[in-house]
């Protein structure tokens, strides 16, 4: 009995390995598969500007990176709101309270990046919605609101002409610096349920959309990953959302974590993120008593099985891993 319909993988388009440098951007979704990433040693830059949600915001953080274009104490994008100082282009884990603060930070994630882009392999960007708000006294697509009142901000559906349009120039700004980089999409599968139900759903397919005009622009550079219909169309269940029936539960993440392995792994890799995702749980496990000579037994098991998976793989740093273990 089938209870329900397997949603088709792509074909191995891409491989990614652990010599395939990466960077992700994106909304909470792309955050969800690049920890894991990061947990499994693979070479990942992550969401350098924050998490941020729109098709344009994407392409104006893309582009500020290629430019390597600094921000300054007079750059209109840096606002003071709530008592702290914000990027309007990023997200709210760069607000600080001294606008120097915010600053340094932005600045120092920008230039860090934008020197690693001529030798990226894959560029992975997750879309989470169409609307975008725009400031009403500049004019300007934010990434994050960072709480200011809803009346300084007009908020529009993009079509998918606009962000297809928005996102072309910097794709080929990209691939002109590197021709061999290729480029992942997909649809973040969280809800943006204050769009309304409706309102998401048109949302999400404006997304599509404007995928389907990318990987014709681009045919053999942009592919796609279907997480958004893994979710929608096979895990079709409530069971498979955390209790704000909004964002996947971790179940429905590893699934999907599970579906992106067989996907693009082969199966060295897939032999080494299985023995690393071992010591990761091992890490963090939390015992009845650190005192018990059990724990203790357990400590010194985990101890060689790192030494041996360094010995085998030399070229992984497990500093933090062997300090965790020891300090435990």
């Amino acid at each position: 009995m089938r209870l329900n319909i397997p949603v088709e993988l792509p074909k191995r388009e891409l491989e990614i390995t652990h010599s395939t440098t990466q960077m992700i951007l994106g909304s909470c979704f792309a955050e969800n598969i690049g920890k894991r990433l990061v947990a499994c040693k693979f070479p990942v830059t992550l969401n350098p500007f924050g998490i941020i949600y729109n098709p344009l915001s994407i392409a104006t953080a893309l582009d500020r990176i290629i430019e390597m274009k600094a921000f300054t104490e007079n750059s209109p994008e840096i606002v003071n709101w709530g008592e702290q100082w914000h990027s309007m282009l990023h997200h709210g884990d760069f607000s600080r309270c001294e606008k120097n603060d915010t600053l340094a930070d932005v600045n120092n994630s920008l230039c860090t990046d934008g020197e690693k882009l001529e030798k990226l392999d894959l560029l992975t960007l997750t879309f989470g919605t169409a609307y975008v708000y725009r400031l009403k006294e500049s004019g300007m697509v934010v990434g994050n609101c960072h709480k200011i009142p809803g009346n300084e901000f007009t908020r529009t559906l993009l079509t998918p002409s606009e962000a297809a349009e928005a996102l072309t120039p910097t794709f080929e700004r990209l691939l002109k610096i590197n021709p061999q980089m290729k480029i992942l999409l997909t649809v973040s599968p969280i809800r943006h349920i204050r769009d309304g139900a409706h309102g998401n759903q048109v949302s999400k397919a404006v997304l599509m959309l404007t995928i389907e005009e990318l990987r014709k622009a681009f045919p053999e550079k942009v592919f796609y990953f279907p997480a958004y219909e893994i979710v929608l169309d096979e895990l079709r269940d409530y069971r498979f959302y955390d209790e704000d029936m909004i964002h996947p539960s971790t179940t429905a993440v590893n699934y999907i974590w599970e579906c992106f392995r067989s996907t693009y792994f082969n199966e060295e890799t897939n032999n080494i993120v299985v023995q690393l995702e071992e010591i990761n749980r091992a890490l963090a496990h939390r015992p009845f008593d650190e005192k018990s000579q059990a724990h203790a037994n357990f400590k010194q098991k985990l101890l060689l099985k790192i030494e041996s998976v360094k010995e085998k793989y030399p070229f992984f740093d497990f500093t933090n891993e062997l300090k965790q273990c020891r300090t435990q």
